[in-house]
């Protein structure tokens, strides 16, 4: 198993719970969407298995470590060699090229693959934009340069929240093919937040969320 969330309890401040005794888990290659209303805990949940925030009770294991048991620096390098997200927001880098935001991720883990980011840069069909900046790409254009900056690391887990949630019907699904091709690819596991339910049916499984808890 590559994904274990276990028995996970989160409160924010002021003692408003958001996750109640949240169990899943996630093998190899396996995909997995997270429906929800708004407010249901699908994005905290998200980022909890990403490490970017902590628990109250519960354990989450990834690939063997108990991220419970790592400090700062053992979740950043966790993030940084075996986790990659991919967010409503593109998160792009404004003054970096297509093929600079690329391959950015990968050079931060010293895992950069030439003919990777190759096959990446021609799947998502940004060959002819790779010298353009951000701000002159559509939307769904650079939602795919950050699929492909979030593959290009090749991580063990892909966390997707709402990816396709600024993007139009048709851009939507173009980017959910390209991204579900791709983690095939890879042999990663996906994670995806969304409130679509065409956007959870493509996937291999489906949990709900609801007042903190699975449905």
């Amino acid at each position: 198993m590559l994904l274990e969330i276990q028995n996970i309890h989160k409160t924010y401040p002021r003692g408003r719970p958001v996750l109640n005794d949240v169990s899943l888990s996630l093998e190899r290659g396996q995909t997995l969407a997270i429906t929800g209303e708004s407010g249901s805990g699908k994005s905290t949940l998200l980022n909890l298995a990403g490490a970017l925030d902590s628990f109250d009770s519960g354990e989450i294991v990834l690939d063997g470590t108990a991220l419970s048991r790592l400090d700062d620096r053992g979740r950043a390098l966790l993030r940084r060699e075996d986790v990659s997200l991919v967010f409503q927001q593109f998160n792009l880098i404004p003054s970096l090229t297509v093929a600079q935001n690329l391959s950015f991720h990968a050079r931060l883990a010293n895992r950069v693959d030439p003919e990777w980011l190759a096959h990446l840069t021609a799947t998502l069909g940004l060959a002819d934009l790779t010298q353009r900046y951000p701000e002159h790409l559509s939307g769904g254009q650079q939602q795919r340069v950050a699929i492909g900056r979030a593959l290009a690391v090749r991580p063990k887990l892909l966390l997707a929240d709402e990816p396709t949630g600024n993007l139009d019907e048709t851009a939507s699904a173009a980017v959910l093919d390209l991204m579900l091709s791709l983690v095939a690819d890879t042999g990663a596991a996906l994670l995806l937040v969304t409130h679509s339910p065409v956007i959870a049916a493509r996937l291999d499984r489906t949990a709900h969320l609801a007042n903190g808890r699975i449905a």
